[in-house]
């Protein structure tokens, strides 16, 4: 199978195996190779090589002491520290946000809501991730901290890979149910209540994830 890799090669590979992690198309535990990689895609090793590296650091890829390198497992240990970490960074942003949100901005939430929502009922949940990724990074841009942005998408990443995992769970309705409510408040002018709502989100989905089939 081919590829047309745009831009720099290292990030196109980048994108591409992120992409493969994230969607699960490349499952936890699976072996990479260089040289299989770059035949595959088409492009020499060092790109190959590039790209793994930086998926090591965003968590996506472990490296054994064998130096084996394989998509990282997910278990429910894992889990739950991620969506800690995510609740910290996203609650913050969010609530720091929300003082500073316009017009346009709000109307683009009430988008990428209808959006996820239209994913979810046709059952594409990468897209459905993306749109609720968005949800929150409105906000959270609208806050002006660019650095609590930079670690976000970190976080935000590794969460999406963790919800494909979870398809078909009752994690997604926890999601719909609270970016709806969120947004209706924001809608009203309740700014404190949509904060707690939007709190709330992590309280659930935290609750939710320590009954999901992790190791």
């Amino acid at each position: 199978m081919s590829y047309t890799l745009t831009g720099t090669r290292k990030d196109a590979v980048l994108r591409q195996l992120r992409d493969e992690i994230v969607s699960s198309r490349l499952t936890p535990g699976t072996v990479l190779k260089d040289a299989e990689v770059a035949a595959r895609l088409g492009v020499s090793i060092t790109p190959v090589r590039e790209a793994i590296g930086q998926l090591t650091a965003e968590g996506l890829i472990d490296i054994a002491p064998n130096r084996t390198r394989q998509v990282t497992q997910v278990t429910r240990k894992n889990a739950l520290d991620l969506v800690d970490v995510m609740s910290v960074l996203a609650c913050a942003g969010f609530a720091w946000g929300v003082e500073k949100l316009t017009a346009t901005q709000l109307a683009m939430l009430r988008l990428r809501y209808e959006e996820f929502a239209e994913y979810l009922r046709n059952g594409n949940s990468t897209a459905a991730a993306i749109a609720g990724t968005d949800f929150t990074t409105i906000v959270v841009l609208a806050s002006g901290n660019r650095e609590l942005q930079t670690h976000l998408e970190l976080v935000v990443t590794r969460t999406m890979r963790m919800l494909s995992l979870t398809a078909q769970s009752q994690v997604w309705q926890i999601w719909l149910e609270g970016f709806r409510e969120t947004l209706e408040f924001l809608e009203n002018g309740d700014k404190m209540a949509a904060i707690g709502r939007y709190r709330e989100i992590y309280r659930e989905y935290r609750g939710c994830v320590q009954t999901l089939p992790f190791a």
